[in-house]
């Protein structure tokens, strides 16, 4: 399955976060890296008081399904030294999934075989971040968000239109 994935970072030197996290998913078992997007420096989204992140989504291949997938992403975090203090609060990784094809999944609504991790794809809040859409913009312009039923093209330029409304 191909799935999305979103990191980022603003603790503890950010690139090279992301560099020790993109090395550890390329090492695990069934997963293969197939694209990057750029990575960009974003303004903290929640929580604004903390220094800026540095985000890439990664295009990957896995086996996994995305419960497995996710326990696998939260390992790497964990692994890593992520610490869940604060909701939206700073950390030196964060690695989420965005998107897995035309997948529409939520283990909060249909429990999954196990009952941790929760797994939600796509991302709920992915159409309000414009850091994840103009990421994901560079590389999946034309597919087409499972829910909303528009492109991630579409959903950026949308979000942008809002927020430039919004002024």
């Amino acid at each position: 399955m191909i799935y999305h994935l979103c990191l980022g970072s603003n603790l503890d030197d950010p690139n090279s976060q992301l560099d020790k996290a993109i090395y550890q998913l390329s090492t695990e078992s069934g997963i293969s890296i197939l694209r990057k997007s750029s990575r960009i420096i974003t303004k903290p989204y929640g929580m604004l008081n903390q220094p800026d992140f540095v985000n890439q989504v990664l295009e990957i291949e896995s086996n996994d399904n995305p419960q497995d997938l996710m326990e696998n992403l939260l390992y790497i975090e964990m692994s890593m030294g992520r610490l869940r203090r604060i909701k939206w609060g700073p950390r030196n990784i964060d690695i989420d999934i965005l998107l897995a094809g035309d997948l529409v999944l939520d283990s909060r609504k249909s429990p999954l075989k196990k009952p941790w991790p929760q797994v939600i794809i796509p991302h709920p809040d992915l159409q309000n971040r414009e850091f994840i859409l103009r990421l994901l913009n560079e590389l999946i312009p034309d597919a087409i968000h499972p829910v909303l039923h528009k492109t991630i093209n579409e959903i950026y330029y949308e979000l942008l239109a809002r927020e430039e409304h919004n002024e």
